[in-house]
């Protein structure tokens, strides 16, 4: 314990977060590496959360003055603190959320990259010129910033989804208020300090433009509540999003949800068979099984079932699992205890249910959860394999016609990645078709996990039909106009509609 948390001072010390900040507080911050503390932070009070959200309104007031290329110069230098700080936050990041060395140092490299797309946004927030019926009229449609943004965000993606919200916010004119994940406070800590450098070389953003809230679940639901916050982008479980939603609709608020993910991929004959190994090994076991877009569910067709699934398992019984800031280790722990026993009672439902489980064992003891990842052989798609269970379970189910297999594919709840594995062009198109996958994400020929910045991320049904990073999404942080200009001495109304007065 004392060598994590010396370990951890330093990190911290070195990207310039203040020590009484994460020394003496009331919430505790536990590495799932070990199981022990490192940590203790200080918990927003509903008095610091009104003082910070009336600071982030007068900063919105502001900040919606300052032309968007002028915003994404900001954004330019927090994109350059990022790089220098590199290193050192995707250290925090496998500490506090267990993920392996390249897996945080991708999810900081993701930071980057949406500074680098939202730079060059701030100088295409386009609307449109409109054609109109009326002579001597011109029609035309504005994008306006929005207001305060609130973001909620999840312990397996701990800065990266903020970054994805923060960057296009910024550069479209709000200010933003974060409420992180209460299992990765640290990385939140730190992620604001480095936004804080690059404030100060910016040198006249209006203080309280982007502020950290700590806390549990009380702090999300003041986000969630106060009418200050014009938006709020929550990223979390269904279950979450359903108590969200309604609350946020209430006061008519804006809400970008991403929620659960019980993605599928299909393996077509065709299918070339060494890349789909690789794509399925890493969206299933990446990250532990602990993403949104982690691979679930697995259909395989009859022909090849046996092969594929046999070569499946060597690669699960070969993967290495251990502590992430060791070695060639692939698969790092499960963030805490009752993770392991949501996947421990997954998998007594399956074998319950008929299914056959290779792996799931726990390979450790003590307070830290490391797990092989399993891989259950299901006699048809019932029972768990309906429900998403954060943890590396992949369900495997034979299939001997694409159609049936795309039918079982979308009867989830959750709709958002998905994934084909086929050299057959009718294949492919048949899933990316309206009739094919119904999720907000689907691919061809590379796994459920790995989403680019360019793209927008999110899904449809139960995953909340929100849209983040990339693509046009920023226009879910802007509030828009359409404007018509009469420059001519008449009034014609539209539709031909008269009404003359004297």
């Amino acid at each position: 314990m004392r060598e994590m948390g010396q370990k951890i001072g330093r990190l911290l010390g070195g990207l310039g977060v203040d020590p009484a900040l994460w020394a003496d507080g009331s919430m505790p911050s536990v590495t799932p590496l070990t199981g022990e503390e490192v940590g203790r932070v200080r918990v927003a009070d509903a008095a610091v959360i009104d003082e910070r959200l009336e600071r982030a309104t007068a900063a919105f007031r502001s900040w919606r003055h300052v032309p968007p290329p002028r915003r994404g110069e900001l954004v330019r230098l927090w994109g350059e603190e990022l790089r220098a700080a590199k290193d050192d936050l995707a250290q925090l990041v496998t500490i506090e959320a267990g993920k392996i060395a390249s897996e945080g140092a991708g999810e900081v490299q993701e930071m980057i990259d949406i500074c680098d797309f939202a730079v060059g946004l701030s100088r295409q927030l386009y609307g449109l010129t409109i054609a109109t019926e009326r002579p001597g009229h011109r029609m035309m449609e504005q994008w306006h910033p929005l207001g305060v943004v609130g973001v909620i965000s999840a312990f397996n993606f701990p800065v990266a989804v903020w970054a994805w919200n923060a960057a296009l916010a910024l550069v479209c004119g709000n200010s933003v208020v974060w409420k992180p994940s209460e299992k990765t406070p640290l990385t939140a800590l730190a992620v604001q300090a480095i936004f804080d450098r690059a404030v100060a070389r910016f040198g006249d953003a209006p203080e309280g433009l982007a502020q950290l809230l700590i806390g549990g679940r009380e702090v999300g639901e003041a986000l969630v509540d106060d009418p200050r916050v014009a938006l709020v982008s929550a990223t979390g479980s269904t279950r979450m999003g359903r108590a969200v939603a309604p609350r946020i609709a209430a006061r008519f608020a804006r809400a970008i949800l991403e929620l659960g993910g019980n993605n599928g991929a299909i393996v077509a004959p065709s299918a070339d068979l060494d890349l789909a190994l690789r794509g399925i090994a890493f969206g299933a076991m990446g990250t532990a099984g602990q993403r949104c877009t982690t691979t679930r569910r697995l259909f395989v067709h009859d022909s090849i079932y046996e092969g594929f699934v046999g070569r499946l398992k060597a690669a699960y019984a070969s993967v290495a699992v251990g502590n992430p800031l060791e070695g060639e280790v692939l698969v790092g722990p499960l963030i805490d205890r009752a993770a392991f026993e949501a996947m421990e009672a997954a998998l007594s439902a399956a074998r319950a249910a008929g299914g056959v489980v290779f792996g799931g064992e726990r390979v450790c003891e003590g307070a830290s959860y490391y797990v092989k990842p399993a891989l259950v052989e299901m006699p048809s798609q019932t029972g768990p394999v309906l429900e998403e269970t954060f943890a590396p379970i992949l369900y495997v189910m034979r299939y001997d016609d694409l159609d049936a297999a795309i039918g079982q594919h979308n009867a989830v709840g959750a709709g958002l990645s998905s994934a084909i594995f086929t050299r057959d062009l009718t294949e492919a198109e048949r899933f990316l078709a309206a009739s094919g996958s119904d999720c907000g994400i689907a691919n061809v020929n590379l796994g459920t996990s790995g989403a680019e910045i360019g793209g927008a991320f999110g899904g449809e049904k139960e995953t909340g039909g929100g849209r983040e990073s990339g693509s046009d999404a920023w226009r879910a942080y802007m509030r828009r106009a359409t404007n018509t200009i009469n420059y001519s001495d008449a009034l014609p109304l539209a539709q031909g509609v008269s009404f003359e007065i004297e």
